[in-house]
């Protein structure tokens, strides 16, 4: 018999907010983390904004020797896990039944950036730090959280591109949901506000453009041109329900169903006949048990870049039966975090779930009438939330999420 699983833990640190009971703050009021960028000067660039995490000091959270061997990638990790343990209390499970899945679409960006720097101009490369490698590789936000919670379950990072985070909370959904594991660290964490990184973006024409941030990332709007970079982790406690009531541990929301799918067609574009993209949502509500008429709001991946937020409006539309439930994308506030952006909003949707109050569209001025689908304006009831991801190679994954209800299955 399949056993039903709930989120016991959540945390995050983003552009609007350190933790997640500030950054649902910034969600309800509709405040966005985008600004010029800090991390390098951006002069004589076509891309001067993002989502940073704001004022960020290393060593707040970390010693300076433990700061200097990790790269931010894995200190964003690290503040997620630390937040969404505590926020958990003792799960009280066997270390071999607690796995962690922390995804990461680029690793150690800055790392590699840095060691370059300061090496390439003699050639030097065999001087470089011997912490070079176990900073950079993409793994490394899932050992160590691993060894922060003590589990010795499964412990690895998957590898999607932006549905890589969704990726990770479906699969570790699925673990215990199977009888493999009982708790689960899953999330994604990213840190790729560098030179090389908006650089690669802005080659593709990917980025927004612009220097005004209140009109930067404005996911469905007629006049949006590119995303926003955005940096930071989330990690959610998944949990066994019955061993998280018998415990008396808070909970979210129930994670009720997961589809994934792939495009097969191109290696940045989406397919826009949306198939895949639908079959990947349709799995999802056939999981739960559910049917498309019982959700009633949906995270969608809404970049802000003219083809995605046409395709999956479309995508939506054809699910939907032209029902369409209420749809933001909160990209609009946090930029888009590449592959930790899924587990943020899956973090995201749980909060509206306990809250019962759906997040807004912000920033959308003007609704492109291409993507026609309607907008929440905040604040609304929902019971049953769905997050949509899409990632660059065609991946497509989606996780169904419903207001606990207390009983058991």
């Amino acid at each position: 018999m399949k056993r039903r699983v709930v989120i016991t833990g959540i945390g995050t640190i983003n552009s609007i907010g350190k933790d997640a009971a500030s950054t649902w703050s910034a969600v309800v009021e509709g405040r966005h983390g985008v600004a010029p960028i800090s991390h390098y000067d951006t002069s004589g660039r076509r891309v001067t904004l993002a989502a940073e995490v704001k004022d960020y000091q290393s060593e707040d959270y970390f010693s300076g020797k433990e700061a200097r061997h990790l790269d931010p990638y894995i200190q964003f990790a690290l503040i997620a896990a630390r937040e969404a343990l505590e926020d958990a209390g003792d799960l009280a499970v066997d270390p071999y039944r607690l796995g962690t899945i922390i995804a990461s679409g680029i690793g150690g960006l800055s790392t590699i950036e840095k060691e370059d720097r300061r090496v390439a101009p003699d050639n030097k490369f065999d001087r470089v730090t011997p912490y070079f490698i176990p900073m950079v590789i993409s793994n490394m936000g899932a050992a160590h959280v691993a060894m922060l919670a003590g589990a010795k379950g499964p412990s690895m990072s998957v590898a999607t591109a932006c549905a890589s985070s969704t990726t990770a909370v479906g699969r570790g959904f699925r673990m215990i949901r199977d009888g493999y594991q009982d708790a689960m660290l899953v999330g994604g964490c990213e840190a790729s506000i560098t030179p090389l990184g908006i650089g690669g973006f802005t080659a593709m024409r990917a980025l927004h453009m612009g220097d005004d941030p209140d009109r930067a990332s404005i996911p469905f709007d007629q006049d949006r041109s590119g995303f926003v970079m955005g940096e930071g982790a989330a990690v959610l406690v998944l949990e066994e329900a019955d061993h998280a009531q018998a415990r008396g541990a808070k909970i979210y929301a129930e994670l009720v169903g997961y589809g994934e799918s792939c495009d097969a067609h191109h290696i940045t574009a989406p397919a826009e006949d949306g198939e895949a993209a639908a079959a990947a949502i349709r799995q999802a509500v056939e999981e739960s048990g559910l049917t498309p008429a019982d959700v009633d709001y949906i995270n969608a991946h809404g970049t802000s870049t003219p083809l995605n937020d046409q395709i999956e409006s479309r995508v939506f539309n054809r699910v939907f039966a032209g029902q369409v439930p209420l749809v933001s994308s909160t990209k609009a506030l946090t930029g888009h975090l590449l592959g930790a952006v899924g587990a943020l909003e899956g973090l995201i949707c749980a909060q509206a779930l306990a809250h019962n109050a759906a997040p807004g569209q912000f920033g959308t001025i003007q609704q492109d009438p291409a993507c026609d689908i309607p907008l929440a304006k905040g604040g609304e009831p929902v019971k049953v939330a769905l997050t949509n991801t899409l990632g660059f190679g065609g991946h497509n994954a989606c996780l169904v999420l419903k207001k606990w209800e207390g009983s058991h299955a």
